[in-house]
């Protein structure tokens, strides 16, 4: 794998820095998005059930602290819940855009990486094309031995820039599932949250 690396040229470094910086921007979203996985529905349930047992203020001196996008909204939520039901739902729509782009943040460097890597492997194959040609051209000869030695590296850099594409776009993919799945369970938290503090207030 390392001959072929050096055997691709020089084009092969910027796809390999390309796949690097993905690399970073993947591992940042894995660990952000998994580390908001520690409160999820089961964590919004017993905040809403805690509301309408004890009240708000108590729940929100036992939850907080807690952390993770559901937490995040619950307290919110929270927080705004004595002035009434209406306005913890508005602090929840702003909350709940922010936690979004909180979310979805460096989804883009990871999309330029996947697109910059192939584009850079076909740019590398048609300049060894060129230098194939131009190979051809100083020998005077197309003869296949001419031609496949300077075929042949151009075609790793395509190669190389795909993979690299493939790999990215696998683990781009994971952090989409992940952030899809927590867009539904802030979306279900968010309505048991409002659903109890309503209740809170028509005991009243």
């Amino acid at each position: 794998m390392v001959q072929l690396f050096i055997n691709g040229g020089g084009f092969m470094w910027p796809i390999l820095i390309a796949f690097i910086i993905g690399l970073v921007f993947v591992v940042e979203r894995l660990v952000h998005l998994i580390s908001g996985l520690a409160t999820g529905e089961k964590f919004a349930l017993e905040v809403s059930e805690s509301v309408r047992t004890n009240g708000i203020e108590q729940t929100k001196t036992e939850h907080e602290g807690a952390k993770g996008p559901v937490a995040n909204l619950c307290l919110i939520a929270l927080d705004r819940a004595d002035r009434g039901a209406e306005e913890a739902e508005a602090a929840l729509d702003n909350a709940g855009a922010v936690e979004m782009a909180s979310l979805e943040k460096n989804m883009t460097w990871i999309s330029l990486m996947i697109a910059v890597a192939p584009m850079m492997g076909f740019l590398g194959t048609v300049w060894g094309m060129i230098q194939a040609f131009n190979d051809i051209k100083a020998a005077n000869d197309i003869s296949p031995a001419v031609v496949a030695g300077g075929i042949s590296v151009a075609l790793l850099t395509t190669a190389f820039g795909l993979i690299v594409a493939i790999i990215l776009q696998f683990l781009q993919n994971a952090c989409l599932y992940i952030i899809d799945n927590q867009v539904v369970t802030m979306q279900k938290s968010i309505a048991a949250l409002i659903t109890s503090i309503k209740d809170h207030f028509h005991k009243k």
